[in-house]
């Protein structure tokens, strides 16, 4: 027996309703897409709009640019906000938004700043639309929050622009210390859970984790003085140098010869906006970084 054709209805009915359930959906994804305005009392910063505010229970330092450019970039300042801030400024100029988490700074890269970071970031990429790819700032010992959010979620991160940085807290163990210094390295082994006689054998830094960011193929940018005191460059930038390189990761150093912790940054930025600009391009295709000079 022949199976029995049922009659079609016809198409138009479905076919407008399927239309316009495609149209509502898209309408209301868009308006979601839409990212809500930063609250707080707007200030002055450089002639750029500051916003200062809480939201769950995390408390934000944001700074607008005049006109945000396409995917809304930023840049995120892990400690020492306003300090040699010319990078940031100039991406400001480019429609870049600049960002800082006062919770995460003073844990040095410990496992609460990395945690405050996290929820940071949840807020400013659902909340408010910034792009889910920031580019991290660390400067000295913000290098190792940067470092370490970027090796736990190395699939959200754009890339690094570490200056002078603090990457492994052993480097500090023996040096002599004031007692500002000593009280200094007292939070640190609080903040990882050390003590003295523990922290030699220490080997849970981001340093030992860098294969999730080669794979993912992060670009970093290494500034460094081979001469630095205070966080030594043979014990922390150049570990990350070699390491990273042996892994296949791509990395750019840019190192002053002679040079000492201070000053951070460059006197002119063009090579870090260079760089954070390349980052996003990077997301796109897989331009080659500059040989190590």
């Amino acid at each position: 027996m022949m199976p029995q054709r049922l009659p079609l209805p016809c198409p138009l009915p479905h076919l407008l309703l399927v239309v316009s359930c495609i149209l509502a959906g898209l309408f209301l994804s868009a308006a979601a897409a839409v990212p809500e305005p930063f609250p707080g009392t707007p200030s002055d910063y450089h002639g750029f709009v500051r916003h200062e505010f809480t939201a769950n229970g995390q408390r934000f330092l944001v700074v607008e640019p005049k006109q945000p450019t396409s995917g809304r970039p930023w840049i995120w300042r892990a400690e020492f906000f306003d300090h040699e801030p010319q990078a940031d400024l100039a991406l400001l100029a480019l429609g870049w938004h600049v960002v800082h988490n006062p919770d995460a700074a003073g844990h040095f890269g410990g496992p609460l700043g990395v945690a405050a970071w996290q929820r940071c970031y949840l807020i400013l990429t659902a909340t408010y639309g910034l792009s889910t790819k920031p580019v991290l700032e660390g400067f000295s010992r913000g290098g190792t929050l940067a470092l370490a959010w970027a090796v736990a979620h190395a699939d959200e991160t754009g890339g690094i622009y570490l200056d002078a940085p603090l990457l492994d807290i052993r480097s500090l163990a023996s040096k002599p210390k004031t007692a500002d210094q000593q009280a200094l390295w007292a939070e640190i082994l609080h903040q990882y859970d050390l003590t003295e006689q523990t922290v030699p054998a220490y080997d849970q830094g981001p340093l030992n984790h860098l294969a999730p960011l080669a794979a993912a193929k992060v670009p970093i940018l290494l500034i460094c003085g081979d001469a630095d005191r205070s966080v030594p460059y043979e014990e922390n930038g150049k570990i990350l140098d070699e390491r990273y390189r042996a892994l296949g990761g791509r990395l750019q150093l840019i190192l002053k010869p002679g040079g000492d912790h201070h000053p951070h940054s460059l006197k002119d930025p063009a090579p870090i906006v260079a760089f954070a600009v390349g980052a996003l391009s990077s997301l796109h295709a897989d331009p080659a970084i500059p040989p190590r000079p």
